[in-house]
Parts: C-alpha cells; sequence; structure tokens
C-alpha cells in the first residue's frame, strides 16, 4: 500500500503536469478562440462541453481502454506501434501503412513537446498582467528566463527535481479545489452543467461556432497521452488512483469554480483563473502556476529525451550522445541535441507567438492528431493482437475515433492561424525518420550486395592462416554471417589475427524489453571465433561489453583488459538512383556523418576501440 501511495504521488507530477496546468488557460481560450459572449447559457454550455471531454477523453478512452493495451507493461505510442505491427505482421502491406503512421504520430509528438512548454511557462507568468498590468514587460524576457534556466537544467538530470514533482503537483491540485470551491459554495447554480445536455444544446444552438470552440476545448485533455506513455514508470493502479482520486475531481472543481466566477462576473473572462484568488493569495498563487508550469514542462523534454533514445533504437533516428544522469535509474537521460534544438524552437515560439491567446492556435494540432493515431493502433491491438470479435474493436474504438476525428478537424482550422507551427516541425521530424530508415536499408542492401559470406572467408583464411597474437577481437556487423569490412581491412594491413574473435551482431527488437536469460545467441564458427548476436528491447540499453559479459556461459572468456572491438566507420557517398531523391541521398549521409560514434551507443571502452574507414556509395 506504502508502495502505491508513492508511484500515485509520483504520477501526480510526471503524468499530470500537463493536464494538470491546463485550467491557466484552457476556459479562457474557448470564449476567446471563439468571441462568445460571456452569457450563462454559454457558460454553462462550455463547462458541460469541457468536463464531458475531459470524462469521455481521459477518463474512458485512456484511463479506462488504453491503459489495457500495455507492451510488457510499456505504454506510448511507439510501444503501441509496436503492438500494432506485430499483431498484423502476416500482412506486410498492413504492417507497412501502420508504420508509416506510427512513424508520423512519433514526429508530431516533438511539435507536441515544443509547444507544450511555450505555452504552459508563458500561460503562468501572464498572471502579471492581472497582478501588475505596469510590468505586461516583463512578461516574455521572465519566460524566456524560465525556459532557459529549465533547458540549461537538464544536463543535471532530473532524478533531484524528480522527487519533489509530487509534492509540488499534490499542492498544485488542492490549490486548484481551494480557488474553485467557494465560487461553487456561493453559486451552486453551475452544477447544472454537470448534465450533458447543457453541451448539447450548446452545439446544437451555436453549430459553427461550437464546432471552433472544440479546437479550444481539447486543451483540457492535451496531455492525456502521457497516462499512457509514462504507464511503465509507475503501472496502471497508481495512474488510475491519482485521476479518479484527486486529478479529475480538481480539475473539474476549478473549472466550475472558474464558470461560477463569471456567472457573477463576465468581465473576469480577462484571466478566470488568477482571477479567482483572494488578494492576499496573489503572489503565491503566481509563483506557484510559475512553479507547476516549469514541472509541466519538465514532464514533456523528459519524455522527448526517451521517445528519442526509442527511436534511436529502432533505427528511425540517428545517433545522438547519450548522456546517464543516473548510476541506478537506466530512464534517468540527457540527449544534449534534443535539448537544445527543443529549446530553440520554444524561444522561437514564445517570440513569434508572444502571448498564450495567441499560442493556443498553435495548440492542439499534434496532440489530436496523436490521439487519433493511438485510437487507429488500438484497433488493430484488440482486433489482430487479442482476437475481439470484429463488431466489439469497433464498438470499442469507433466512438472515441469519431470524437477524435472532430476534434482534429476542428484544430485543423487553427493551421493558418499558428498550427502551421507544430505541424511544420512534425513533418520535417517524419522526413528524418523516413530518409535515415529507408537510408539505413539502402546502405545496408549496399553491404549485403558487396558482402562475402563470414564461414567461407573463415575456412579461406585458415587454409593459410595469418599469424595469431593475443587477446581477443569483437568485430560489429549490421548483418550475421557476414565478414565485416574491419576483418578485411586489419588483414590487409596489419597482417594478424587474434587468438579470439567474436563477430558481434546487434538486434533491436520491436518489443521494451528482452531479459538476460535471452539476450546472447552464440554460432561457434570453429578455430576460436564465434558468431554472436546480441538481443536489445526499445527499451533496453544496448550496453555490448554488458552483454558480453554473458558470453561465459557458453565458455568464452573476454578479459576486458585484452579484448579490443573493430568497427567500420562508413562513409556514405550519395548517387542518383538509389531509390530516394537526390536531396534525401544528401540528408541520409549529412546525418550518417553526423551521427553520434557507435562506441559511445553501445557503451564501448574508447580506448579499447579501433575504427576502419571504408566508403559506401548508396
Amino acid at each position: 500500500m506504502a508502495a502505491h501511495a508513492g508511484l500515485t504521488l509520483g504520477a501526480l507530477g510526471v503524468v499530470y503536469g500537463d493536464i494538470g496546468t491546463s485550467p491557466l488557460y484552457a476556459l479562457r481560450e474557448v470564449f476567446h478562440s471563439a468571441h462568445l459572449p460571456v452569457t450563462p447559457g454559454n457558460v454553462l454550455g462550455v463547462l458541460s462541453l469541457l468536463f464531458w471531454t475531459m470524462t469521455v477523453v481521459v477518463s474512458f478512452k485512456y484511463v479506462l481502454l488504453i491503459l489495457r493495451a500495455d507492451n510488457n507493461g510499456e505504454g506510448g505510442l511507439i510501444a503501441m506501434l509496436a503492438l500494432a505491427t506485430q499483431a498484423v505482421k502476416s500482412k506486410p502491406v498492413l504492417r507497412a501503412r501502420l508504420m508509416l503512421l506510427g512513424l508520423f504520430g512519433t514526429a508530431i509528438f516533438f511539435g507536441d513537446a515544443v509547444i507544450t512548454p511555450a505555452m504552459t511557462v508563458l500561460g503562468a507568468v501572464e498572471g502579471i498582467d492581472v497582478y501588475a498590468p505596469a510590468y505586461h514587460g516583463l512578461i516574455l524576457p521572465l519566460t524566456l528566463l524560465i525556459l532557459a534556466g529549465l533547458f540549461a537544467f537538464q544536463r543535471l538530470g532530473t532524478g533531484t527535481v524528480g522527487k519533489s514533482f509530487g509534492p509540488i503537483m499534490l499542492v498544485w491540485f488542492v490549490a486548484l479545489v481551494a480557488l474553485g470551491l467557494p465560487q461553487v459554495w456561493a453559486h451552486p447554480e453551475v452544477l447544472a452543467a454537470l448534465d450533458p445536455r447543457y453541451a448539447i444544446d450548446f452545439g446544437l444552438t451555436h453549430k459553427t461556432i461550437a464546432f471552433v470552440a472544440l479546437g479550444a476545448a481539447v486543451l483540457v485533455v492535451t496531455g492525456g497521452e502521457a497516462l499512457y506513455a509514462d504507464m511503465g514508470h509507475f503501472g496502471k493502479r497508481p495512474i488510475r488512483w491519482a485521476w479518479y482520486g484527486l486529478v479529475m475531481p480538481a480539475l473539474a472543481v476549478n473549472y466550475f469554480g472558474q464558470g461560477a466566477l463569471l456567472l457573477s462576473n463576465p468581465e473576469a473572462i480577462k484571466n478566470p483563473f488568477f482571477l479567482l484568488a483572494p488578494d492576499w493569495a496573489e503572489i503565491p498563487l503566481f509563483g506557484l502556476a510559475t512553479l507547476a508550469a516549469a514541472v509541466a514542462s519538465q514532464a514533456l523534454i523528459t519524455a522527448s529525451f526517451s521517445v528519442s533514445k526509442q527511436a534511436m533504437q529502432l533505427g528511425i533516428l540517428p545517433r545522438m550522445r547519450i548522456h546517464h544522469t543516473s548510476v541506478k535509474e537506466v530512464g534517468q537521460i540527457y540527449v544534449p541535441a534534443v535539448n537544445w534544438a527543443l529549446f530553440a524552437f520554444v524561444v522561437v515560439a514564445v517570440v513569434f507567438f508572444g502571448s498564450s491567446s495567441k499560442m493556443a492556435g498553435a495548440y492542439g494540432v499534434a496532440v489530436t492528431m496523436d490521439m487519433t493515431i493511438t485510437t487507429i493502433l488500438t484497433f488493430f491491438v484488440i482486433r489482430h493482437g487479442w482476437g475481439y470479435p470484429l463488431a466489439l474493436c469497433v464498438a470499442a474504438t469507433g466512438a472515441f475515433f469519431v470524437i477524435d476525428v472532430t476534434f482534429l478537424a476542428s484544430n485543423l482550422l487553427k493551421v493558418p492561424s499558428g498550427g502551421w507551427f507544430p505541424l511544420a516541425i512534425g513533418i520535417w521530424m517524419f522526413t528524418l525518420m523516413l530518409t535515415w530508415k529507408q537510408g539505413r536499408r539502402l546502405l545496408s542492401d549496399k553491404l549485403r550486395e558487396d558482402s562475402i559470406d563470414l564461414k567461407s572467408f573463415l575456412q579461406a583464411v585458415f587454409v593459410s592462416p595469418p599469424t595469431r597474437v593475443a587477446g581477443t577481437a569483437v568485430f560489429l556487423s549490421g548483418e550475421p554471417g557476414i565478414t565485416p569490412n574491419a576483418l578485411l581491412h586489419n588483414l590487409k594491413h596489419n597482417k594478424v589475427l587474434h587468438e579470439e574473435n567474436v563477430f558481434v551482431t546487434v538486434r533491436h527488437h520491436e518489443r521494451p524489453w528482452i531479459g538476460f536469460d535471452r539476450r546472447v545467441e552464440v554460432e561457434s564458427l570453429g578455430n576460436n571465433c564465434w558468431q554472436a548476436t546480441l538481443h536489445f528491447g526499445f527499451k533496453n540499453e544496448p550496453d555490448v561489453p554488458e552483454a558480453l559479459a554473458l558470453l561465459r556461459q557458453h565458455g568464452i572468456q573476454l578479459d576486458d583488459m585484452d579484448t579490443s572491438y573493430f568497427l567500420s566507420r562508413d562513409i556514405v557517398i550519395p548517387t542518383i538512383g538509389s531509390g530516394m531523391a537526390l536531396w534525401r541521398e544528401k540528408l541520409f549521409a549529412s546525418m550518417h556523418r553526423n551521427a553520434a560514434g557507435i562506441a559511445d551507443f553501445l557503451h564501448l571502452p574508447a580506448n579499447r576501440v579501433v575504427e576502419l574507414g571504408s566508403k559506401v556509395e548508396i
């Protein structure tokens, strides 16, 4: 019970940071975006729309349905993609299409990772306009200063601050209730909005305006994807307990409190959240809101590191340098290239849009696309993976699909006014991913065409063997059974062969975890030579020396001080007609050239690595 309580507290900080800070701007933006007059009927209709959006999308779709689709305990779009593609592996055309869809969903996530920190921090700092409008000019500089500190902090790791996420957000959710409850108590008529008929009547009465309002109403569920993505960190039960026990009630009370305030004072639509606070609480609330916004931003930044690492291991992003910020927690990582790229785009977003109201035009497009893609992939998981009847699968996902598409269609109206920004980031990331994946395939095909069968080559070598030198040589190869270029270079230039030779191929699989009992496959090639295949899940740490230590179980003793690692550092030369446009070939060549060294990525000891280059035309 104590363990569950601790996980529930942690879930408050990491999982619910984004959705927990939506009261800062969500209700206000529904009225602003649709230019709705603040009348009692509109207030009750919008409140009902927000409440039932939260209930259907988060409580029903994510908490009850999507959390069931775990991949060995892990969640998130990449985990769902792995489940869906495995479920239809006997249908190659469908599998390829789902892979493209999942890749686009993963790419568009980065657009959300840019907009969310900018929106949440800017929305919190805009409290200055309510409490001290004379200092309006400080909003942008203060926002950029907070964001700069947040991104600079990442290199130190999230372990220390992560422990404080839960308590901070616990105080935040309690504050949401404390702010909203007095207004609800004073104006209980606002509770009529719990009746879904108010949302229906609002839609039927306003039609086009209500459809536009949906684009802002989605702000109350941004962060819903985090419920699924962070399932592996906390488990289903703590996430569900936190949502039903505190998060949803706190959000509902605060939204209804803002609505009650608008019923009595329509002018409060300027910033209903901060105007809920009494005079004595203004400064503490401003500080707490800013801190909560930073927590929400931190969660998305950390998630972007995790998604990037998983994408690298699945071969859909080039290798980047990864720093591990904890000796105990493998999930605590820092990816400098991702961190500073995000920061650059966040700065552009803050400066370009200038206010959270204008930024709301960019918010929601990426989120609703990811929600729609998740629903589509869920259908294929429960239909083809779990084998449920077609009618049940359609019923389980069809209603959510209609809702997701409706929200997506509404948000697409924002594309001219700012929605193009995260969409452009997503399309560029999708282009990079597709180019890297396709380029790697072309490179692999080219190397395979020019390759020499390893067993045949070794048989020929040992007819008249070269001089054997002490120690063990580990040759890394992309394909098992193929003679590595590094071995050919070593024999050509050094005219020697080590006493023991291990030919290693690293395999990354579309599943999160692969245990040590299935980590290594070994085949003896004779003459103290072995073929070893190392298996890693996309959430496993690809630590080659650690995995090779398991070879002792097969009678192969590796001495760390007497083992050398030979790598082939290929130089890619783009050529016309390889299967990609020339500009994409050049892009792949540039990505390949600038990718982090394979030695770093596979945790090879730098002082024991020998890189031998070769040129490959694709």
